[in-house]
C-alpha cells in the first residue's frame, strides 16, 4: 500500500533570467513520472470520496499538482541558474505549452486551495468542489495519455 505524499505548497523551481526556457527530454515515461501519475489517481480517489466540500477541493487540486509535476519529470526542466522562483503552474505552461490552458485555470484555483488550508473554508462550495474534482480527472486522464503515450 502506498502512502499519499504531499508535495510542498509552492513547488517551487528557479527561472532563468533574459533566456529561454529548454526542456531536457527524457525518453520514454520515466519511473518518477509514472509513480507521480500514479500518485494522481490516488489523490483523485480520495478526493472523489472526501464528504467535506473543502477538504474535497484541496484533494483535487492536489491531485491536479502531482499530475503536472509527472508531466515536468517527464519533460525536463529547465537549465539551473540562480533567479527567483517559478510555479509548477507556470513552469508547465513553459515546458508542455498544450497544456497552458490547464495551467492557468489550476494556477487560478491555488488560492482557494491555500484558503482552505488555512482553514478558510467557506470559499468553497460543494458544486464547485466537485467541479474541481471533475475538471482535475480530466486533467489528469490528459497527462496519463503523455506519459503512457511518450513510452510507446
Amino acid at each position: 500500500m502506498s502512502v499519499p505524499v504531499r508535495l510542498p505548497e509552492s513547488f517551487l523551481v528557479p527561472t532563468p533570467p533574459r533566456s529561454r526556457l529548454r526542456a531536457v527530454p527524457s525518453p520514454g515515461a520515466s519511473p518518477s513520472a509514472r509513480t507521480l501519475l500514479a500518485q494522481a489517481r490516488q489523490g483523485l480517489l480520495q478526493a472523489e470520496q472526501e464528504p467535506d466540500a473543502a477538504e474535497r477541493f484541496v484533494r483535487a487540486h492536489l491531485a491536479a499538482l502531482r499530475a503536472a509535476a509527472a508531466v515536468l519529470a517527464l519533460r525536463g526542466r529547465p537549465h539551473r541558474t540562480r533567479t527567483k522562483p517559478m510555479s509548477a503552474w507556470v513552469l508547465l505552461a513553459k515546458v508542455a505549452p498544450e497544456f497552458a490552458e490547464w495551467a492557468s485555470f489550476f494556477q487560478s484555483c491555488a488560492s482557494t486551495r491555500h484558503a482552505v488550508e488555512s482553514g478558510i473554508t467557506r470559499l468553497v462550495s460543494a458544486r464547485s468542489a466537485d467541479d474541481l474534482v471533475r475538471q482535475a480527472g480530466q486533467f489528469v486522464d490528459l497527462v496519463d495519455r503523455a506519459v503512457h503515450g511518450a513510452g510507446r
